[in-house]
């Protein structure tokens, strides 16, 4: 019997060198910190709130002059398609203030209809450099086609 060649030791297995979770958490935090003040941090800057005439009337001293937001319900509607003027009143039932605009108006603008108007105060009249409209949120579906013709004969 010859000896035959015994085979290599096998090496003993390495060891794991643990890693500390610190970095990968720190890193974590500051992709949420980050994430977190550009969609939190700006949003104080970009929310515009709108005023009642009656609120603006009692806070008249602190808003002379700045731009702001007036809300209220449309009153006295004049408007000239041709040279897009526009006159009318918005009120919120205690104050009413005549408002001035130059441009294109939707077609839900019209008397007694809630609307936003972006602009600033010339003495006692509102110039408005932005008109947003308030619409109904009811939506019927008309049922037959004497509904439908009522419904766009009153839409008119």
């Amino acid at each position: 019997m010859t000896d035959l060649p015994r085979p290599p030791s096998a090496l003993p297995q390495a060891k794991r060198r643990k890693r500390s979770p610190l970095p990968t958490i720190l890193g974590l935090a500051a992709v949420l910190g980050l994430a977190g003040y550009i969609a939190f941090g700006n949003i104080g800057q970009s929310l515009e709130y709108f005023v009642t005439p009656t609120e603006y009337q009692q806070q008249e001293a602190q808003l002379q002059g700045k731009a702001i937001r007036i809300g209220g319900l449309v009153k006295d509607v004049k408007y000239d398609p041709q040279s897009l003027n526009l006159n009318f009143k918005v009120t919120d039932g205690g104050a009413t203030f005549p408002v001035k605009y130059h441009g294109a108006v939707s077609d839900l603008f019209k008397e007694n209809q809630g609307v936003v108007v972006r602009g600033h105060f010339e003495g006692n009249t509102f110039n408005a450099t932005e008109l947003v409209v308030k619409h109904s949120e009811e939506y019927h579906v008309p049922q037959n086609q004497a509904d439908l013709k009522k419904m766009l004969q009153e839409n008119k």
